[in-house]
């Protein structure tokens, strides 16, 4: 099991959690769950869309099987200075410094000073918004 991921049944998930698919972690966007056949559990198709790929991802398995689900956290953190395509954060509660290469959607929104809101799972992490 890879670090910073739970076990859980496909059953438990909903619109809007998470869960991983093809090793990345995917918010789940829709949900099919076929009746309940003779032999055992519903089947359920569930499609994803990737935290840090931006990818469309499908699983497919029975009501009572396990899936891993990741723990996502949303953290802020502070600009100190940006390199080209490469921004340097601080985060706030433990001065750690790193850096993240600035996604196209945010390019021209960041400055050193500001605070960006980014998620963080099974080691990765990625801006999200500017504050």
């Amino acid at each position: 099991m890879t670090e910073g991921v739970v076990p859980g049944t496909a059953n438990e998930l909903k619109l809007g959690k998470y869960v991983m698919m093809d090793d990345e972690p995917c918010r789940v966007v829709e949900m099919q769950v076929s009746a309940t056949g003779k032999h055992g559990a519903a089947k359920m198709r569930i499609t994803g869309i990737g935290i840090f790929d931006g990818n469309k991802h499908t699983l497919l398995k029975p009501g009572d099987a396990d899936v891993d689900i990741p723990m996502v956290e949303r953290k802020m953190a502070q600009v100190v200075s940006i390199d080209g395509d490469m921004a340097h954060l601080m985060d706030p509660t433990t001065y750690e410094m790193y850096e993240l290469k600035i996604p196209e959607a945010l390019k021209g929104q960041i400055e050193a000073g500001k605070e960006v809101e980014l998620f963080e799972a099974i080691g990765k992490r990625l801006m999200q918004k500017v504050k």
